[in-house]
């Protein structure tokens, strides 16, 4: 619980893009750039007002290595407003607004633009050791004979076998796991059936399509704003929802993480997706002093640790003493999102929450914590369906949250989102 009050003024994100298998169109700098300049061009306040602005970004391009102080300068902050980039894994998009409120709580900032952006087809392919190594003695050959001598070295094996950068990011250090293959983890843990997992992305695209045919993920629908390329081009949609996806078209992807006994394909997964989000947060005195109308507050948050190899259930770690705090069970939430890294992730946190072995284990509870009523839980679809830019996504379901709560005249929920290296993140958010 904050000491005082945080409010929410505004947020925008831009279309989550999926990647195909090439560098996309818009590196994370023009992501972040384009939805800042929609949302701050339509405040009453002036970019140079603002106190900082912190962004979340897992995978900085080289180039772009403070992100968070590239994209204040491109909003047209002036030089005198700080910028910084935050990373959390997963929930860097979370972090940043967490670092917002605590910079407002400690009475450092009043006006803060705070979210998460990430280009993950942009992630680079890197050389092995070989091929560096073979540079590095190239680069000291000076004769002729020399260089001759190292050209004909050249490990072509390593030149046409890089390093997937990507896939490095994605695999946990201290359990040699990717990420999939924790849920496949989840999985087994709780007895997830592949009929489920894919049954659970199903209903993630139709839901998403749902929600752009009613306009609510939609450009110019009060989250989304457009992007254009240089000629032009307008892109006004998440591009990876399947409206055709099917049991039937699911089934007859194979399992990517554990090709022998898994059951986690790409078909039940987050898409690999390049996407950015924002939000406005406000002290009250900045609300007077603006004259701002806030669309929501944030009450509280939280992190948490687990295992690892468990990762998905992050979200039962961090959501769990939050509840606890404010005296709420499960279905005394109006609205829940859960990041859908995977579709066994989430079943796995509704099956921990079931389990009274976990709870009292695990959690410290007197026994199972219940059941999220599947009408309340990514109500629009999720990650399965829209993608999951790491940096982004943890901003992505607080904005996304607090404009439901508001459309559904609904007051409370909670976001929350796992984090590789075995975390979890989670706000308990409010509409005003």
């Amino acid at each position: 619980m904050y000491a005082k009050p945080i409010y929410v003024i505004d947020g925008a994100r831009t279309p989550f893009l999926k990647a195909k298998n090439r560098p996309g169109v818009f590196s994370a700098g023009d992501l972040a750039t384009q939805a800042g300049r929609t949302l701050l061009a339509r405040q009453k306040f002036a970019p140079q007002d603002l106190d900082e602005v912190i962004l979340g970004c897992a995978a900085p391009s080289v180039d772009e290595v403070n992100i968070g102080r590239v994209a204040a300068l491109r909003l047209g902050c002036g030089h005198k407003v700080p910028g910084w980039t935050v990373m959390r894994n997963c929930a860097s998009g979370m972090q940043a607004l967490d670092s917002g409120i605590n910079n407002i709580l400690a009475g450092r900032s009043n006006l803060v633009l705070a979210g998460g952006v990430d280009a993950l087809s942009r992630a680079p392919l890197l050389y092995n050791n070989k091929m560096v190594n073979w540079f590095a003695d190239f680069s000291v050959a000076r004769t002729a004979s020399q260089k001759a001598l190292q050209f004909a070295k050249i490990p072509f094996q390593a030149v046409l076998a890089p390093v997937i950068g990507i896939m490095k990011g994605l695999t946990d250090p201290m359990v040699g796991l990717l990420m999939g293959q924790t849920a496949e983890n989840l999985a087994h843990r709780f007895g997830i059936s592949r009929a489920q997992m894919d049954a659970y992305s199903v209903r993630s695209h139709q839901r998403v399509a749902q929600a752009q045919d009613q306009g609510h993920l939609a450009a110019g629908g009060g989250e989304l704003e457009a992007l254009y390329d240089r000629d032009g081009a307008a892109f006004t949609l998440d591009d990876g929802v399947r409206r055709d996806s099917s049991m039937a078209n699911l089934a007859k992807l194979k399992p990517f993480f554990d090709r022998r006994y898994g059951n986690v394909t790409p078909g039940n997964s987050s898409q690999i997706t390049d996407g950015g989000a924002w939000l406005i947060l406000a002290s009250e005195a900045a609300l007077k002093r603006h004259d701002l109308t806030p669309i929501g507050r944030i009450l509280d948050s939280e992190w948490a640790g687990l295992d690892p190899a468990q990762m998905g259930l992050g979200p039962v770690h961090a959501a769990t003493p939050i509840l606890k705090r404010h005296g709420l069970k499960l279905d005394d939430v109006d609205y829940w999102e859960i990041n859908e890294a995977f579709a066994a992730q989430v079943l796995g946190c509704l099956a921990a929450w079931r389990d009274e072995k976990y709870c009292q284990e695990q959690l410290g509870l007197d026994g199972a914590l219940g059941e999220i009523d599947e009408e309340k839980l990514n109500v629009d679809g999720g990650a399965v369906a829209l993608g999951h830019p790491v940096g982004a996504s943890g901003a992505r379901i607080v904005l996304h949250l607090i404009r439901q709560l508001k459309r559904k005249k609904s007051q409370r929920g909670i976001a929350s989102i796992c984090i590789g290296g075995g975390l979890g993140g989670a706000m308990l958010v409010e509409a005003l």
